[in-house]
């Protein structure tokens, strides 16, 4: 991603078809190493193509694809947490009536 990232900003700073050296330049302001063999990989999937276009294609790819569904599963888990801490609560407080009891006396009688 860093490596992409990298890439998109030197078309933004006006460089239509980045190389290596400027993506390390970029990269190296920011202390990020860098592993040439992925380097080099995003520079050849890159080349030549029209990034205002990838992007758009990317958008429409995202668009079809299926997201948020966890969250409402896992509100009901969530709840569940809170009724299981609300009976857990309930349960002290009858643990801690039943210490009184043990002792043969209570503090209003």
């Amino acid at each position: 991603m860093r490596y992409v990232a990298a890439y998109l900003l030197a078309v933004l700073g006006g460089v239509e078809q980045p190389t290596s050296n400027d993506i390390k330049k970029i990269l190296d302001s920011v202390a990020i190493d860098v592993d040439d063999e992925r380097l080099n990989k995003v520079i050849k999937e890159l080349k030549g193509k029209n990034l205002p276009e990838l992007i758009a294609a990317g958008q429409t790819k995202l668009a079809s694809m299926p997201s948020g569904g966890g969250a409402s599963a896992a509100a009901p888990a969530a709840g569940a947490a809170i009724e299981e801490k609300k009976e857990e609560k309930k349960e002290e407080k009858v643990e801690e009536e039943e210490s009184d009891d043990d002792m043969g006396f209570g503090l209003f009688d």
